[in-house]
């Protein structure tokens, strides 16, 4: 970054996003389960049919917690107001997701969403930034959920004034790292993706064509489209909550998940599980290519008696 273009990191983290109002409906809570493999396999599955169908006559169908990630999708043109911040928007990499759960999300629900920017850091070639979205219900402003995003823009960095580099954030780095066990998982969920996997998931909002046109992948260095990293992340939290909590969403308190690498659509995802007190540490691998593509954590608010 030359000179005359550096911004002021200050300006940056103190910058004040407008306030975003966001609606969904059942049909968006269902869709999105279904995004996310649920009822695949099994469209009778007990533990599944209830987040797409009224099972057993309830009221409302239930909310996957990670469907709370899909309010912090409009982030990538939000970014484009910071206060002279340049960066291609090709070359942005979502590395990592974090999402509190403050209360079961509703069916449907009118939202106000509120943006700040939680972590700046100068990596030399490339920054680093952590954008927090806590989201509330707009009729009675009870915080429903909270996301943090962490991405890397390469070409952003190179903007601090002094010999060290800038690095600032609200939160302990530790918070949302873990490590992944090298001990036997305490359990093991495979599942295939479908090969259309990704066109059924873009349809709750995230129509970025790496996702879907076979042209732009090919630019970007993949032989066909690749799979949403919070479609992958869907995936496996569905598989904690399936085999972990017997099909309890309510029982998920918070979720972290770091993107290690692309999946593609069809094939298989192995998701390890380790329980460490009331936090299951969990990976995600490819059974095709044997490789790891997210880890993380899931915290539970208990754990059900049988466990």
């Amino acid at each position: 970054m030359s000179d005359d273009s550096v911004m002021n990191p200050e300006l940056v983290i103190n910058h004040k996003f407008p306030e975003v109002t966001h609606t969904y409906s059942e049909r968006d809570v269902a869709l999105y389960a279904l995004g996310i493999g649920a009822c695949a396999k099994d469209a009778l599955d007990d533990k599944e049919l209830k987040y797409v169908y009224h099972e057993d006559g309830q009221q409302s169908i239930k909310v996957f917690p990670t469907f709370a990630a899909l309010f912090s999708i409009g982030l990538t043109s939000q970014l484009s107001q910071l206060p002279g911040f340049a960066f291609d928007p090709r070359l942005l990499l979502h590395g990592q997701q974090y999402i509190e759960i403050y209360k079961p999300l509703p069916t449907n629900c009118l939202m106000q969403n509120k943006s700040s920017i939680v972590g700046l850091h100068d990596k030399g070639k490339a920054a680093i930034l952590e954008i927090e979205v806590v989201s509330y219900e707009k009729e009675t402003g009870e915080p429903l959920c909270m996301n943090r995003t962490t991405v890397y823009l390469r070409g952003a960095g190179g903007f601090s004034k002094s010999s060290q580099p800038y690095s600032f954030t609200k939160y302990p780095r530790d918070q949302t790292s873990s490590k992944t066990p090298k001990t036997q998982p305490f359990v093991v969920h495979e599942e295939c993706t479908q090969p259309a996997q990704a066109l059924l998931y873009r349809l709750s909002g995230d129509y970025n064509p790496l996702h879907s046109d076979p042209k732009i992948a090919e630019v970007a260095g993949f032989s066909r489209p690749i799979l949403h990293g919070l479609c992958t992340l869907g995936f496996a939290v569905r598989a904690i909550i399936k085999t972990i909590c017997n099909g309890d969403a309510n029982l998920v308190k918070a979720i972290s998940g770091r993107f290690l690498l692309h999946v593609y659509p069809g094939e298989t995802l192995i998701t390890e599980m380790w329980l460490q007190g009331l936090r299951v540490l969990y990976q995600t691998k490819v059974k095709e290519r044997n490789r790891a593509v997210l880890a993380g954590f899931v915290d539970l608010n208990q754990l059900r008696s049988s466990l």
